[in-house]
């Protein structure tokens, strides 16, 4: 018996250290990610967005993996669909979050 609760106690730490990782930085973390790919499934074109790097625009071309943004009148920059940060609209950044 004693032989148990040593091993148990042994173990506790370790498994109170998995716990943790998983409640403070993996599920977190797979939060996020699915809030993320939600929110760049829900691109379409038309949509005012903000980049990762804080240029606001418009989408005029909505890719597979790049989308064209019009920042300007006759300026059109192409990039990365991961460039893509947020949307300018609050409203609709919350319903594409909440998954309606």
């Amino acid at each position: 018996m004693d032989n148990i609760m040593a091993t148990i106690s042994a173990l506790f730490p370790f498994i109170l250290l998995i716990a943790i990782f998983y409640f403070m930085l993996w599920r977190p973390q797979k939060k996020e990610q699915l809030r993320r790919q939600r929110m760049l499934n829900a691109l379409k074109r038309g949509d005012k967005v903000i980049t990762n790097s804080g240029i606001y625009g418009q989408l005029t071309v909505v890719g597979e993996t790049k989308v064209t943004l019009k920042v300007a009148e006759n300026v059109e920059i192409e990039m990365n669909r991961t460039a893509i940060g947020a949307f300018q609209d609050a409203a609709k950044q919350e319903r594409v979050e909440k998954g309606e």
